[in-house]
């Protein structure tokens, strides 16, 4: 049996300027002495999580161009391990603008780079070298252009090969390519679900005026059945929405319909939920690798992503400590 130990994997590295500004104020000049750069990406903050929360765990990732260096310095400083396969891609900045006013949090998002040639199988190579160390393996976000469509369902398929827990929190093609090989775990948020298997309940890039829970109940029923891995559905500061089909009648109505079942919470005052959704993952992870039940992992999560959420800093769980 393998000794409890993560590997995160995401192939869109980024480097995140935070600012906060008291008021901030379209088509004129908006100053702040408060803000922060952190490395970050969905994988690096399921790294960050994890690490804080004691776990072993690895980050494997493209690295490339002339802030390469700025972006391992920002990783050692956070105690984080990294296996990175050279891109001669530039990492990409984004920037989260929060305003103290009305307490608004704005995400500024550049679009990566698209990798150099060879990029790909220099990643795979270290994938296979990492994976037989490794119980859990939580691939998260989206890809760099320059990747294959078949490269994320390949890493699925050798984790499971390699008898290590999958947990997806993919969108799209990599998504739905990854289930035939059976990751344990799918816990995209409700937008991204529904953009992957129902787009036509998109309106205005928002799902909120639609009543989408028995659509997805619905989606969701030939989907168990076929690939028979566990849904987390997460909604921000709403309900979790979950399922492990475990059995065949497991979640199942009277009449054979897919009930989700729902984990209800009181949302916290954030600061920044920037990376809230990453701290959830890390924590659901976290706990089930503990040998935890579904039910209170997702409370775990729950908890991370809530503390996080109270942070300035994306994806944490614990503040800066001061020396």
């Amino acid at each position: 049996m393998k000794k409890p130990s993560f590997l995160t994997v995401c192939m869109n590295p980024t480097l995140q300027k935070t600012l906060v500004f008291p008021s901030l104020i379209r088509d004129t000049v908006n100053r702040t002495g408060e803000y922060r750069l952190d490395v970050s990406g969905k994988g690096i903050n399921v790294s960050r999580v994890l690490t804080q929360l004691g776990k072993d765990n690895c980050h494997l990732t493209q690295l490339g161009g002339v802030f390469r260096p700025l972006f391992l310095d920002l990783c050692e400083q956070d105690s984080l391990k990294v296996e990175w396969a050279e891109s001669s891609s530039p990492i990409r900045f984004c920037y989260t603008l929060l305003d103290k006013k009305d307490k608004s949090v704005t995400e500024l998002v550049e679009e990566a780079y698209k990798v150099g040639e060879g990029t790909e199988e220099r990643l795979m190579e270290k994938f296979s070298k990492l994976l037989p160390d490794r119980s859990t393996i939580i691939i998260s976000g989206t890809k760099a252009a320059g990747f294959s469509e078949t490269m994320i369902p390949e890493m699925v398929r050798l984790a499971k090969r390699e008898g290590c827990r999958v947990i997806l929190d993919v969108k799209g093609g990599d998504l739905i390519n990854s289930l035939p090989f059976k990751p344990d775990i799918i816990k995209p948020n409700l937008y991204e679900f529904v953009s992957t298997f129902a787009s036509e309940l998109i309106s205005q890039n928002s799902i909120s005026a639609f009543d989408v829970k028995e659509r997805v109940e619905n989606i969701w029923a030939g989907l168990r059945k076929e690939y028979r891995c566990t849904l987390v559905l997460t909604q921000g500061a709403g309900s979790v929405w979950y399922d492990a089909a475990l059995t065949d009648d497991a979640g199942l109505t009277d009449d054979g319909k897919v009930r989700l079942s729902e984990y209800s919470f009181d949302p916290v005052e954030p600061l920044n939920t920037t990376g809230s959704g990453d701290a959830f993952t890390a924590g659901l992870a976290a706990a089930l690798e503990d040998g935890a039940s579904l039910v209170d992992a997702i409370a775990q999560g729950v908890r991370c992503g809530a503390l996080n959420a109270a942070l300035l800093k994306p994806g944490v769980v614990l503040p800066p400590q001061h020396h």
